[in-house]
């Protein structure tokens, strides 16, 4: 755990950084042309697009980091009038894709998975509730780096063992360790330099382990798709 003194140290430092953090920020200016800002809003720890439709069509779209390909829900799905094809981010962009069918048990209509994004970036501000589509990249500055070869990854140390995680905005979880036998428990973790302590954590039949959003929550992430490559930044206005 951070010591007394630590704690009051990193609040001293967030304290100076609130008043300048918007500085840092990758969209404190108007944001380039290439680049698109939607609203995020999260629900039972999900990210959900409001304002991203598919052929025209409104619904229940959550952004799923890692995974391949996007899903759709076949009830949804069978309402569309033919396979979908485009998902439009706003009035600004229009994405094509191909996704696979799979039933989402009602968590939502659609996943916006990888595939859509192309070589391209997305950085989320979960504090400000802002997904940002970056066609020329993240922006780096200030930002812990990993780079990746399949799934979107990055380096944590769980129990003082430096491990490799799957980012997994499509989990609402902390984080999910493998084990044979299922269940939670309590396990250290610190990822980019942010020491969270003992953290509750779910063990699973899993082949990696995979960082879910109450963790990611506490960092502005971005994934750059192209370069594979993740940045984390840790957000001083969350606590």
């Amino acid at each position: 755990m951070v010591s007394k003194s630590k704690l009051r140290a990193r609040t001293l430092v967030c304290a100076l950084l609130l008043s300048s953090c918007a500085s840092m920020l990758p969209w404190h200016d108007a944001p380039p042309a290439d680049e698109v800002n939607l609203a995020v809003t999260v629900e039972n720890n999900l990210l959900f697009l409001p304002s991203a439709t598919i052929n025209g069509r409104s619904g229940r779209y959550f952004f799923g980091s890692a995974n391949a390909r996007s899903v759709i829900d076949p009830t949804f799905a069978s309402t569309l009038g033919g396979a979908p094809s485009t998902v439009e981010l706003g009035d600004r962009e229009s994405l094509r894709f191909t996704p696979v069918t799979l039933d989402l048990r009602k968590t939502g209509d659609a996943i916006l998975g990888a595939d859509l994004w192309d070589a391209h970036a997305v950085t989320i501000d979960y504090r400000a509730g802002l997904f940002t589509y970056q066609k020329s990249g993240i922006h780096p500055d200030f930002m812990s780096i990993f780079t990746y070869d399949v799934e979107p990854m990055i380096n944590i140390i769980v129990d003082g063992r430096s491990i490799s995680a799957i980012v997994d905005t499509a989990l609402p979880d902390t984080l999910v360790l493998p084990r044979a036998t299922e269940g939670r428990g309590s396990a250290h973790v610190v990822i980019a330099q942010t020491d969270f302590g003992n953290v509750d954590v779910k063990y699973a039949n899993v082949s990696r382990p995979r960082v879910g959003n109450r963790l990611l929550s506490k960092f502005l992430v971005s994934i750059d798709y192209g370069r594979r490559e993740v940045g984390l930044w840790r957000d001083p206005r969350i606590p």
